[in-house]
């Protein structure tokens, strides 16, 4: 099924509820390939065999000194607990 989404202006997008309730989760990642962006569910234990590039408001987020992505993965495991 293809489904048609359109960002917002903030350049959010919406994913449908009956994607994540598919997924059981409400936390995925994004992967370039080509012209294309591949959605895929978040499995936090996989995260520490992959190069990862962390996107935020560094300054909102951590005052402008960005946050290393094992202390991100730390975070992550224990909102998921």
């Amino acid at each position: 099924m293809t489904t048609i989404v359109k960002a917002t202006s903030k350049g959010q997008v919406t994913l449908p509820a009956k994607w994540r309730r598919l997924c059981e989760t409400n936390r995925f990642t994004l992967k370039e390939s080509g012209d294309s962006l591949l959605i895929t569910p978040l499995h936090v234990d996989a995260l520490e065999d992959e190069k990862w590039d962390t996107v935020f408001d560094a300054k909102r987020d951590n005052e402008g000194r960005g946050i290393p992505i094992n202390d991100f993965i730390k975070v992550l495991k224990k909102s998921l607990r």
